[in-house]
């Protein structure tokens, strides 16, 4: 059981690992706090991307000795392999902590096993965490998790719809959907990926930039990578933001992959119709997000292309996950509905 002195340190924690001037993917975003006996800070550390020190590594360099039973507290269970970097665990143990508190155990089958190791060289291990600070370290790597078990980036597909399911009216018309409050989070989530990914139709038809901007139309500090898929000609997308990658193909497991090994874990769907009916026939969405604006159009286009059903006991059905109002400064209030593909 923590104590609060360790909650805070946690919560301390998780912040500098979710670092904007962190990279997404492909390694995970980790943080630590050193304790001292009595609670307070010694040194704080978090991991910068690829080849650099490991969270651990980086908050014990920051430390001043001894930490003769010192506290670590930590996002991520530190690592027994040696990379780029060494193991964290016998960083640890080297440097004489006394308790290490471990938010959320290493699914990767290479570096896991720290754990064990502190246990063995008599360091006290903690991992009785609140479920609030649990949930918000299982979702600080959730594009790093979902790659290391299925070989391909998390999917998250987002679309605006009207309550009788229209994306556009009937002379093609669809700005705005959605009250500013929507708008404001679609930017908000493409920093929470690193990718956003739409098809060819969608880059010519609208010349989207893609990029993550706040309020004022100021780009905000992290960009994703943006990606079109598809054949033929479309324009390019505009500079001064994220990196523009053209994917030339219409499987949408190859574009998967190409971004996979690219090192990119989450990709964000902002395509048309046609592009969100592709990754779902293809069962490659792993969320959906839909923004359901309380308005009719009675005719126009619908949010999902075909899907090839074509009788009711084929229908995809979704389990829904989280249901939030989102309210603009006039007082519109659309909802935001979370979804997963029901997998069994």
């Amino acid at each position: 059981m923590l104590n609060d002195a360790e909650r805070r340190a946690l919560r301390r924690a998780l912040e500098i690992a979710a670092d904007p001037a962190v990279p997404l993917g492909p390694n995970p975003r980790v943080g630590c706090v050193l304790l001292d006996a009595h609670g307070r800070v010694l040194a704080e550390g978090h991991h910068r991307g690829a080849g650099t020190a490991h969270a651990e590594a980086d908050a014990l360099n920051r430390a001043a000795p001894p930490l003769i039973g010192a506290t670590a507290v930590v996002t991520l269970e530190p690592c027994t392999h040696v990379g780029r970097t060494g193991p964290c665990a016998d960083a640890l143990i080297a440097a004489g902590v006394g308790r290490v508190i471990i938010a959320r155990r290493d699914p990767n089958p290479i570096a896991t096993g720290g754990i064990e190791r502190l246990r063995a060289a008599g360091i006290d291990v903690e991992l009785d965490i609140p479920v609030d600070l649990a949930a918000a370290a299982a979702a600080l790597n959730r594009g790093w998790e979902h790659g290391l078990q299925h070989g391909r980036p998390l999917v998250t597909a987002k679309i605006a719809l009207t309550l009788d399911g229209r994306a556009a009216a009937a002379d093609g018309t669809s700005q705005w959907i959605t009250g500013q409050a929507a708008r404001e989070e679609v930017h908000q989530l493409r920093t929470t990926c690193d990718t956003v990914l739409v098809g060819a139709g969608t880059a010519r038809a609208d010349h989207p930039s893609l990029t993550a901007r706040r309020g004022d139309g100021t780009l905000h500090h992290r960009q994703p990578v943006r990606a079109v898929m598809g054949t033929g000609h479309f324009p390019p997308l505009p500079g001064g933001a994220g990196e523009a990658i053209p994917l030339r193909t219409h499987d949408p497991s190859a574009a998967l992959a190409e971004l996979f090994d690219r090192g990119l874990r989450h990709v964000l769907l902002e395509g048309g119709p046609t592009l969100a009916a592709v990754f779902l026939r293809a069962e490659l969405v792993d969320e959906l997000i839909v923004h359901l604006a309380p308005t009719l159009l009675g005719g126009g286009r619908g949010g999902i292309g075909d899907l090839g059903i074509t009788t009711i006991a084929d229908r995809l059905d979704l389990d829904l996950t989280d249901v939030t109002p989102l309210t603009s400064p006039d007082g519109r209030t659309d909802l935001r509905l979370t979804l997963r593909p029901r997998t069994t």
